[in-house]
This record gives C-alpha cells, sequence and structure tokens, in this order.
C-alpha cells in the first residue's frame, strides 16, 4: 500500500512538473509577452563622419529615438584630462563618438548643432606641436581629431582662463579652436541658445 502511494505521489509531480513546462510559454502567448530580442550578432566598427574615431558598433535591433526632422542642439564640456599624453584625449574621442552616432542615426548635418568647449584638465589637447613638445616632449596626438570634428560642423572653443591658468598664449592654440572668454560664461550663452548640457 505505501509502495504503491509513493509511486502515485511521484506520477502526480512528474506530471505536475510536465504541466507547468507546458503551460509557461503557453501563458506568456497568451498575456501577449514578447520575447527578448536577441542582440545583432557581433560587427565591425563604423566611423559615419568622423574618420578613425569614436567609432559606432552598428545595432539594427535597438532604435535610436532619434528624429532626422528635429533639430538637436548640445553643448560640450570637454574637461577631463588623461595622464597619458601620447594617446588621443578619451573625451574628445567621445565627442566623436556623439558627432558619428547622430550621423549614423541618419540626422542631416544641418539639423546637428554640436558647441565644445575644451576646459580644465582638458586644456592642452588644444596646443599646436610647438606648445606640445614644450611642455610634453611631443607632438600632439590630437590635433587631426580636432580637424576632423571641426570638418564636421563642431564649434571647438577653448577657454582663456584655463589657458592664463597653465601660462599658454594664444598663439598656442591650434587654428581649428576659438579662444573664448571662459567656459562658465559659455554655458550660459549657450543654455539660453537652448543647447543641452553634456560633460565629458
Amino acid at each position: 500500500m505505501l509502495l504503491f502511494q509513493f509511486k502515485a505521489t511521484v506520477a502526480c509531480a512528474l506530471l505536475g512538473a510536465a504541466c507547468i513546462g507546458l503551460s509557461a510559454p503557453a501563458s506568456l502567448a497568451a498575456a501577449n509577452v514578447p520575447a527578448a530580442a536577441e542582440p545583432s550578432a557581433p560587427g565591425v566598427w563604423v566611423y559615419p563622419l568622423i574618420r578613425g574615431y569614436g567609432g559606432v558598433r552598428p545595432r539594427p535591433d535597438l532604435p535610436s529615438n532619434l528624429s532626422s526632422g528635429s533639430d538637436y542642439r548640445v553643448l560640450v564640456d570637454v574637461v577631463h584630462g588623461d595622464p597619458n599624453h601620447a594617446q588621443v584625449l578619451g573625451s574628445l574621442a567621445r565627442l566623436a563618438r556623439l558627432v558619428n552616432l547622430m550621423a549614423y542615426a541618419g540626422i542631416p548635418r544641418n539639423h546637428v548643432h554640436i558647441a565644445a568647449v575644451i576646459e580644465g584638465m582638458a586644456g592642452f589637447a588644444v596646443l599646436t606641436n610647438d606648445a606640445y613638445r614644450k611642455r610634453f616632449k611631443m607632438n600632439n596626438p590630437n590635433l587631426a581629431l580636432l580637424h576632423e570634428l571641426k570638418s564636421a560642423g563642431v564649434e571647438l572653443m577653448v577657454c582663456a582662463q584655463a589657458l592664463a591658468e597653465n601660462d599658454w598664449r594664444d598663439s598656442d592654440v591650434s587654428s581649428d579652436v576659438t579662444v573664448t572668454l571662459s567656459a562658465l560664461t559659455d554655458f550660459v550663452v549657450y543654455g539660453q541658445r537652448g543647447y543641452s548640457f553634456m560633460q565629458l
């Protein structure tokens, strides 16, 4: 009798597990819960606008949430430096990615308005090769990227107060970059013009 009860209990347990296993997907389908979207297969980095910098990994399975009919105004505070002065500043590379992401999303160039104020510990990135060599004994690795950014329509500025703090002159600044009175007042002015603020 006990053996019969044990077998019956095991059978019910097995049947119950089977029923649960079958009913779970059916209940999800009935609730109209979509299956998790699979990410795209690993691919290559693309550079829609800024060549060689700020690569974008395409994800056609994800929406960009950007509209090609809208105007986008962004003021970027490039303030973070890098102790390795032999490589491109990471903050500038991320700025290039922002530009490339907008291009990847299909936003027309005349709908993208990006202004970047380079200040603080990032100020050295705007120096000419001559000024950079005096400070770091090497050419400035950021100059090519600065030129690409300007060619892509990014307005590049450097804070005159940051230059003064480092005893740099206006003539020490790359021709692709405009010297502006101060980052602090630029944030106010561009904010009033409707620019979103981003810090890199």
